[in-house]
């Protein structure tokens, strides 16, 4: 009897004493202190979905920006996955140098229209100026892809990626 009776009395007391430690620099959770809310200072506007500039030729203006890549030397895979809204061409490319970016899967036509039953895809890539090192061939692979719908593969019998030295063939 005296043993619980001694471990009430002292869980008792432990309780209540908590409510002295929980305000003193005893308890490791008040080390650092609470939390309060300060200011950011940032250069960028207090709305970043605001555009800066708006007027009657700033969509004119952005039209303008034109890309500027060159054609990948290799095509060394073409791969079509089919989605339920039309597929998916993923191509993966080797630039001569290390360093390409930007790279992008230009249509033959604006439309991306079949031309006798033939979709047709440049690859293209931005290359860096900085002198990159040739390297591995596996550092130079890049892949890219691009969605088509059901709409523009209609009358598709075969989808074709360009490079410099080759094309890669993909048919139904």
């Amino acid at each position: 009897m005296r043993i619980p009776f001694s471990a009430l009395l002292v869980a008792s007391l432990t309780l209540g004493g908590c409510a002295v430690v929980r305000e003193s620099a005893v308890n490791p959770f008040n080390w650092f202190g609470g939390s309060t809310s300060v200011p950011v200072e940032t250069d960028q506007p207090v709305n970043p979905l605001i555009p800066q500039r708006t007027g009657f030729f700033q969509r004119r203006a952005a039209a303008k920006e034109a890309y500027v890549g060159t054609p990948f030397g290799e095509v060394v895979d073409l791969t079509i996955e089919r989605i339920p809204e039309g597929a998916i061409i993923r191509a993966t490319g080797r630039a001569a140098r290390q360093g390409v970016y930007a790279v992008r899967l230009i249509p033959e036509n604006d439309d991306v229209l079949p031309v006798d039953g033939v979709l047709t895809f440049r690859l293209n890539g931005i290359e860096s100026h900085s002198g990159m090192p040739q390297g591995a061939a596996q550092t130079r692979e890049v892949v890219v892809a691009q969605k088509v719908t059901n709409q523009q593969l209609r009358g598709v019998r075969t989808i074709r990626v360009e490079g410099l030295t080759n094309a890669r063939v993909a048919r139904r």
